[in-house]
């Protein structure tokens, strides 16, 4: 029998479930759980490096790259959507040393297209509006301009980023984070709904320079005038088309109206739709308009679809599992009970699962994407909560186990695999309703979605990639 992990058991209609979204199928005991992410991140709270950290250590002349701390080298097969480059390095925008240190210690050697359009403009404080793919280094493009433009002598925010979720908000603080980290003291503050307002009060009491946010919590923070941003110069909108859906435009303009007229604002997305141009016509000064979106699936995924009934389903789960070589996987299910069901099945057949969705505590959806991201578990079960921008670059197998309505959705989920063009595989269950989704989505994306063949070729999805440890005894390919 499957164990599964619990803390603040709470049973619901009839399911002995734990409430932190950790399942593990046949697990080893013991191993501490991993810290919760704080939602207020500072440079300080990093593990010290030997490079001085702008103190002058390090003098003019010397070989400053020789003492960076550098992860391994990433010698895996890239596709044309991030190595059709014109050739710059970063060296080219005459960025801050530290900030150069930071960026190649995060393993980013050369500015992929989207960075190379979008670093120089960014710079000169024009706006911009960015359509890109997924995992294409969009937020390597708003945050190193970003963060060379902070100035350390002022105490006000000077910087704010806009994201739709709280995942992507830590995200987007962990990574800030690691590029600063050389910088000297700029401080990044992330704060989301469903964290303790107090202790976002009492952060911006003290001195915060950028601010990475969801929309109804920032603006909250400033309507009780605890965060000033009449001086917030510039402004960053990723996931743009999401944020400027019914769900947020309001709130971002909201957001916008405190802030100073001759601000700058950055837009990212990997779709544009009608209500960004509304939004760029009536907010934005003659934007700078990059779009990278030839085609608009990734040339790296390999899609398939599986054809069964809904009492197939797991079954058709659990062959895939057996018989593809996963490092990590994502799983997305079309409602929050059907991800509960469904990581509970999983565990029982004896493999290791996480779950996350929208209405879990968010302590626990900190803990359970953390966890993952750090390669605690294999298999992640989650509805569309987790297709915005959430980057883990050892995912390389997505599987619909519902099929999306829409192709945006489709296309959100699918970029969760194949990140930063390396290779990924998408499969999707489809059951007879939905076929019609099926070609509408082939025909919108101009894609070409195949039947799932016997035996599935690794090369198209297994690149040099040390797989996460099966610490549940499941199968290796």
């Amino acid at each position: 029998m499957a164990t599964a992990r619990t803390a603040n058991p709470a049973p619901m209609a009839g399911l002995n479930k734990p409430a932190n979204g950790q399942l593990r199928g046949q697990t080893k005991t013991g191993g501490q759980q991993s810290e919760l992410l704080s939602n207020v991140q500072h440079p300080s709270a990093h593990k010290r490096t030997s490079i001085p950290q702008s103190s002058g250590g390090i003098k003019f002349g010397d070989d400053w790259k020789k003492c960076l701390e550098l992860p391994p080298k990433d010698t895996r097969v890239k596709t044309s959507d991030v190595t059709s480059t014109k050739g710059n390095e970063f060296e080219d925008y005459c960025l801050k040393r530290e900030l150069l240190m930071g960026i190649f210690e995060m393993g980013w050697e050369k500015p992929s297209p989207v960075q190379e359009e979008s670093i120089p403009i960014a710079l000169s404080g024009r706006d911009i509006l960015a359509r890109a793919k997924n995992g294409t280094g969009k937020s390597g493009a708003y945050l190193i301009p970003l963060l060379e433009r902070i100035d350390l002598k002022k105490d006000h925010i000077q910087a704010m980023v806009m994201v739709p979720t709280r995942e992507l908000a830590l995200q987007m603080s962990q990574i800030s984070i690691q590029l600063s980290k050389h910088l000297g003291g700029v401080k990044i503050m992330a704060t989301t709904g469903g964290t303790n307002l107090r202790d976002d009060i009492m952060r911006l009491d003290e001195t915060v320079h950028v601010v990475i946010a969801t929309p109804g919590r920032i603006l909250d923070l400033i309507k009780k005038g605890v965060a000033k941003v009449d001086k917030t110069q510039m402004m960053v909108m990723d996931e743009a088309d999401k944020l400027l859906s019914q769900d947020f435009v309001v709130l971002i303009e909201n957001i916008i109206s405190f802030m100073p007229k001759d601000r700058q604002i950055l837009l990212y997305s990997a779709t544009f739709p009608i209500s960004v141009q509304k939004f760029m016509s009536k907010h934005m000064q003659k934007p700078y308009e990059i779009n990278l979106m030839e085609e608009l699936t990734l040339k790296g995924i390999t899609q398939y679809y599986a054809y069964v009934t809904e009492r197939q389903k797991v079954h058709c789960l659990n062959t895939l599992f057996s018989r593809l070589q996963i490092n990590q996987s994502i799983i997305f299910c079309n409602s929050t009970q059907r991800v509960e069901l469904l990581a509970k099945k999983i565990t029982q057949l004896g493999y290791s699962c996480f779950y996350i969705h929208a209405k879990m505590m968010q302590e626990y959806r900190n803990r359970v994407f953390h966890d993952f991201r750090n390669g605690l578990c294999r298999n992640l079960v989650c509805t569309d909560l987790f297709t915005r921008g959430i980057d883990i670059q050892a995912v390389n197998v997505v599987i619909n186990f519902d099929f999306p309505k829409n192709a945006e959705t489709y296309l959100h989920r699918i970029g969760r695999s194949g990140r930063f063009g390396h290779l990924g595989l998408a499969i999707n269950l489809i059951t007879s309703d939905d076929r019609y989704n099926l070609k509408n989505i082939e025909d919108q994306l101009v894609t070409d979605i195949k039947p799932i063949p016997s035996s599935i070729d690794k090369s198209l999805y297994v690149a040099e990639f040390h797989s996460v440890d099966a610490e549940d005894g499941e199968e290796k390919a």
